[in-house]
């Protein structure tokens, strides 16, 4: 592949980003604001600098010609004048400040038919306060929220004190009877193709995703419109490039989208082992041009986040490696961090099995048995 591609952000899903690039001979240029990023030593050309600054954002993507994102919160002015100029950039910089605010992106779905939460939008803990009789609800900050910050769930007057004094909203607590994700691709001639619904399982604690499953066990009508809705989105969007679409299954057997993310996606890393396809050659497929690969399940799958265990920060110690890779059909995925913290996702390990009772039974040893100190 002749045309160089500049990614935004250097972290693990970048890492993984240029993993697969490698196998397509294609030139993979990074830029991210930490020296010691997981993609530092694997990419072509590593730079660091801050992904909002302006000049720096527009001169790194001078040099490329294809230029993507593995994080959103970039400065999309310079990637607005990178496309005026010629070069091509995906997901697109508008469909990025949609997503970027919260707020912008709930009042988007109600605009367009898609379902939801119910939400109302609030500007600072003052107008939290006043919505005593809203509650229980989800206060999310407009913008800057990130694996699991920017979140708090208030059920009664007594949460009040953990709301946010900044622009956000406040969305209805959902009785939900499982979330799910279905990351979506699009090239630029308009394919559209998705992959199998996921099931997610979050940590009680830190709000991001502490294990999944794939493929979704519900009832085969709803994953069929979920796989739909999701590609409903993605073509009102007219985004190119990869989405990940996490949505709510009601209690009361209705779907609603919570949020998306307009790259590869904490939801779709079991595709590198569970699909015929990776989401990560189906984002360079799709930001390329190419045709679209095929998403269909190769075997039934899991992912387990490796999370720094609260009390430790340091130099990570990885308890129990040696027990779980005996297990058959456990694959390790490191992302080369150099220090691990609470909650701080250091790696994953997807399994696989043909049996879906032994994957869920090596999913819990796996996560009961890898721990990562210091």
């Amino acid at each position: 592949m002749q045309e160089k591609l500049g990614v935004l952000g250097g972290g693990q899903l970048g890492r993984m980003l240029i993993q697969s690039a490698i196998n397509y001979n294609m030139e993979v240029h990074i830029l991210d604001p930490g020296k010691d990023a997981p993609c530092a030593a694997l990419a072509h050309h590593f730079q660091t600098g801050d992904l909002k600054d302006f000049d720096t954002v527009y001169q790194f993507g001078k040099r490329c010609d294809i230029i993507t994102i593995e994080i959103e919160k970039v400065n999309t002015d310079a990637l607005k004048k990178l496309r005026d100029e010629g070069k091509k950039v995906y997901p697109q910089p508008e469909i990025i400040e949609l997503i970027q605010d919260k707020r912008l992106q709930k009042q988007f779905y109600t605009e367009n038919g898609f379902p939801t939460a119910d939400f109302i939008l609030v500007e600072n803990l003052e107008e939290v306060l006043a919505q005593v009789a809203y509650l229980p609800a989800v206060n999310k900050l407009g913008r800057d929220g990130y694996d699991g910050r920017g979140v708090q769930l208030l059920r009664s007057e007594a949460d009040l004190p953990k709301a946010f004094d900044a622009p956000g909203l406040l969305e209805k607590l959902v009785d939900i009877h499982k979330e799910i994700a279905v990351i979506v691709a699009r090239n630029a001639k308009g394919e559209i193709s998705a992959f199998p619904a996921v099931e997610m399982v979050f940590h009680p604690e830190a709000n991001l995703v502490e294990y999944l499953f794939s493929p979704a066990i519900a009832d085969d009508k709803l994953l069929k419109e979920a796989e739909e809705l999701a590609v409903r989105l993605m073509d009102k969007l007219g985004m190119v490039g990869l989405l990940a679409v996490e949505i709510f299954l009601t209690n009361e057997g209705k779907l609603l989208i919570n949020e998306v993310a307009p790259r590869p996606h904490n939801s779709g890393h079991q595709s590198i082992e569970g699909n015929i396809t990776s989401q990560f050659e189906q984002h360079l497929r799709a930001i390329y041009n190419l045709p679209l690969g095929d998403t269909a399940i190769r075997v039934p799958s899991a992912m387990v986040n490796l999370l720094g265990e609260v009390g430790y920060s340091g130099i990570p110690v990885y308890e129990g490696l040696n027990e779980i890779l005996q297990i058959s059909g456990v694959h390790l995925h490191l992302y080369g961090k150099n220090t691990t913290q609470p909650f701080r996702k250091m790696g994953h390990v997807t399994i696989t099995d043909t049996d879906v009772e032994n994957l869920r039974l090596k999913t819990v040893l796996v996560k009961n048995t890898l721990k990562i100190v210091s």
